[in-house]
């Protein structure tokens, strides 16, 4: 077998290092064997580093991140060998995934050796392991640097082997199955493992998001995600339903409550990131100013749960009728702001939004027996709000379950978990029916809507009401997990969640238009800041950073949605061929080709 082929000019570009492509080949096999043997020798003498790296045969802490990024440059090089068996691990054929996959080691094995340095005091600190890690880590990227990076969908083997690839075999709707829960038990895996971190390792998660964030946009290239998301598309009750149970048993892999505190709040602002996702990514409304919805059912809830310091201290609604009572109130201020704003288009309704925002702010501080009535104790805001009791079940007990202690905020996890199924449920049947196509319209071209015969301030007046209402329903379970609500939170942009800032970046990030897209982002964008302590301060700052990078190089988002992928991207710039990328609908896969 030769190192060529002769086939399109498009395929034979070569990258910037100038090896032959046998050697390059080779570098990146041996590279990553090199990278995967080094996670089982000592990097540092002592245990001062965090995850205790000192220990030989035994990964463990960044060892254990270095140890997958290399078994995965390990499998994208092998499919440089046109290994059979390993073919559907690359189904968009390039040679970027490589690259990718390689960077996430590299990434990982000199970050570490780095912080070893820098917080022990000096190179004198690293064991030989982690001088192995290091060297390994590079010889596939410079490999991967040799290899020739052919258009997307020409095709790498073409270059390596043989000019012509197979067709893609029909897979059962078993295999599909599988295919779905193999995936979802990963991305659990990741999940667990991300805020498993210690608060106090900030460079064991420092090395997981480089590894999460090379990896997975490898695997972006490699056109796998693509392939998923239709094979989960074509399957989406099972999905959905697998992705529930996923989210169930997460709280039984956790020995910390604390944890559990951590997803039930990524929960809260995912399901509130949906609601503004009608808003923003549906109906393509500006609003700068949604979090307030999300105080509003939170103060309203409150008032009527029972607190003792609470405006109507003899009144306890039942779990039910006090979160009717803040999807309710949220409804109301939905219309009675939108009503008169709606009208307006553009940095115009984003200026009132944010103005709305700041009123209801410096309103429930002012409302403390002083400036004005004493309704919200102003900035003292509502303590003391009881744990919900729902059933019979107090959710602030600790229960025994499957011989599992499930503390506190586990059993809220569960309660925000059956709430955002619901509210996942109304965002995707919005977004199905007619009215959610009129959504769509509006935000495509509100004068050709309008031409067209849709009453653009109805359908915008409904967009904005059920996405406050959907913040409502969150805010009543945020006042109970944090047995409190106060003015503070509810600001355009702060050091923490929730604000609207991060309302809008986490729908920005993860993929607008989307159901999942929130939810990631809402992830990311707590777990970073939960994990990270020192961005507490610098969080806009992070944000900025993010954003910028994200509108550089995907601008659609993490999950893209396939209409907005269409718009921002051409099909030839596309990572995998174009029958793969585009939606199953026959219209858009015909005006994308």
């Amino acid at each position: 077998m030769t190192d060529t082929t002769t086939i399109s000019p498009a395929a034979t570009e070569r990258g910037p290092v100038p090896l032959p492509l046998s050697l390059a080949r080779l570098l990146v096999v041996v590279g990553a064997v090199g990278t995967i043997a080094s996670a089982f020798l000592s990097w540092t003498w002592t245990s001062d580093f965090p995850g205790d790296l000192t220990v030989y045969g035994y990964p463990a802490g960044l060892q254990i991140l270095a140890l997958v990024g290399g078994v995965l440059t390990l499998l994208f090089g092998l499919t440089l060998w046109d290994v059979k068996w390993l073919r559907w691990l690359n189904p968009a054929d390039a040679t970027s995934p490589v690259f990718l996959t390689a960077l996430s080691a590299f990434a990982v094995c000199w970050f570490t050796g780095i912080a070893i340095a820098v917080d022990l005091g000096g190179l004198v600190n690293l064991d030989p392991g982690a001088y192995v890690a290091m060297a390994a880590s590079a010889l596939p990227v410079a490999g991967a640097l040799a290899l020739p990076h052919p258009a997307p969908g020409t095709g790498i083997r073409g270059y390596l082997t043989k000019p012509q690839l197979p067709a893609p075999t029909k897979v059962s709707a078993l295999t599909e199955r599988v295919i779905i829960t193999v995936g979802i038990a990963l991305a659990l895996l990741a999940f667990t493992y991300g805020i498993g971190i210690d608060n106090d390792a900030s460079e064991t998660f420092i090395g997981y998001l480089l590894l999460l964030v090379f990896a997975a946009w490898g695997l972006m290239h490699t056109g796998l995600v693509d392939r998923f998301a239709t094979t989960a598309a074509h399957h989406k009750g099972f999905a959905s339903a697998l992705a529930f149970v996923a989210a169930v048993v997460f709280p039984f892999t956790q020995n910390d409550d604390h944890n559990a505190n951590v997803g039930v709040n990524i929960l809260i602002f995912a399901t509130v990131a949906l609601g503004l996702n009608i808003v923003v990514g549906l109906t393509g409304l500006l609003d700068l100013g949604y979090v307030a919805f999300l105080g509003v059912g939170a103060y309203a809830a409150a008032l009527v749960s029972g607190s003792e310091y609470s405006r109507f201290s003899g009144v306890h609604f039942p779990f039910w009728a006090a979160a009717l009572t803040g999807m309710a109130a949220s409804l109301v201020f939905g219309v009675l702001i939108g009503a008169p704003t709606l009208r307006l288009r553009g940095d115009y309704l984003a200026i009132v939004t944010l103005g709305f925002g700041e009123i209801f702010r410096i309103t429930v501080n002012n409302l403390d027996g002083t400036s004005g009535p004493n309704i919200t104790r102003g900035p003292n805001g509502i303590t003391q709000i009881p744990d919900l009791n729902i059933f019979g079940f107090n959710l602030g007990d600790s229960h025994d379950v499957l011989g599992h202690s499930l503390g506190r905020f586990a059993n809220y996890l569960f309660l925000m978990l059956i709430v955002t199924a619901i509210v996942v449920l109304v965002f995707t049947r919005a977004a199905d029916s007619r009215i959610g196509r009129s959504w769509i319209a509006i935000r495509e071209d509100e004068t050709a809507a309008t031409a067209m015969g849709i009453n653009g301030f109805r359908v915008k007046l409904i967009a904005f009401a059920l996405g406050a209402s959907l913040a409502g329903l969150a805010g009543t379970v945020m006042a109970h997990v944090n047995y409190s609500v106060n003015p503070q939170p509810y600001q355009f942009a702060g050091a923490a969640p929730p604000n609207s800032a991060f309302l809008l970046a986490a729908v920005v990030l993860g993929g607008m238009g989307t159901v999942s897209g929130p939810l990631l982002g809402a992830s990311v964008l707590y777990l970073v800041p939960e994990k990270l302590q020192f961005l507490q301060n610098y969080e806009l700052f992070a944000f900025g950073v993010a954003l910028i990078l994200l509108m550089r190089f995907r601008p659609e988002g993490i999950i893209a949605n396939r209409r907005r992928q269409l718009e921002f991207h051409e099909t030839g710039q596309l990572d995998v061929p174009a029958q793969e990328t585009l939606s199953d609908d026959a219209a858009v896969t015909k005006a994308g080709a």
